[in-house]
């Protein structure tokens, strides 16, 4: 399974080129799904509902399914974060996984960047970053493309995973 990564700085436009991305490669027949790590406390699950019931009882796995899809929500009342690689191994197999956060993992990465937002690049001191996605021109020694150019990221990141 080929996976490449989509990191910047908060507010840095990283969710919706995520979004676009899926879109544009999903659209050229490849199959895709994501990973995307959260800094804070979240929930997917509402107060009240059934499941939601189950996990606050204990338990330690709630699977939620339907005939349109389903979900495997997982408690980890105090244990150790999952890694990537251990998340990884959880998906179904597809054409590329896109991941967006873990700025610190070793994959390739584009790195999304908004001048109005005033962050530092990432890229310069990160040698996993292979690309930067800008609204701007940044003098960075690794391609530029431009955010909302979409196809051209698509087909940046697709060639660079051998698709």
């Amino acid at each position: 399974m080929r996976v490449f990564g989509v990191t910047g700085w908060k507010n840095s436009g990283k969710t919706g080129l995520m979004e676009r991305l899926v879109a544009e490669i999903t659209g050229l027949g490849f199959t895709v799904s994501t990973l995307k790590h959260a800094h804070h406390m979240f929930d997917v699950d509402h107060k009240g509902k059934d499941s939601y019931r189950h996990r606050e009882a204990g338990a330690s796995q709630v699977i939620l399914a339907s005939r349109n899809r389903w979900a495997v929500m997982s408690e980890l009342r105090g244990a150790e974060e999952p890694s990537l690689a251990d998340l990884l191994g959880k998906l179904d197999p597809v054409d590329l996984v896109l991941i967006e956060g873990y700025k610190r993992e070793g994959h390739d990465k584009i790195e999304a960047h908004r001048a109005a937002t005033g962050q530092p690049l990432i890229a310069p001191g990160d040698e996993t970053i292979v690309a930067v996605a800008s609204d701007s021109a940044p003098e960075v020694s690794v391609p530029v493309l431009h955010l909302d150019d979409t196809a051209a990221i698509a087909d940046f990141i697709l060639a660079r995973v051998g698709l």
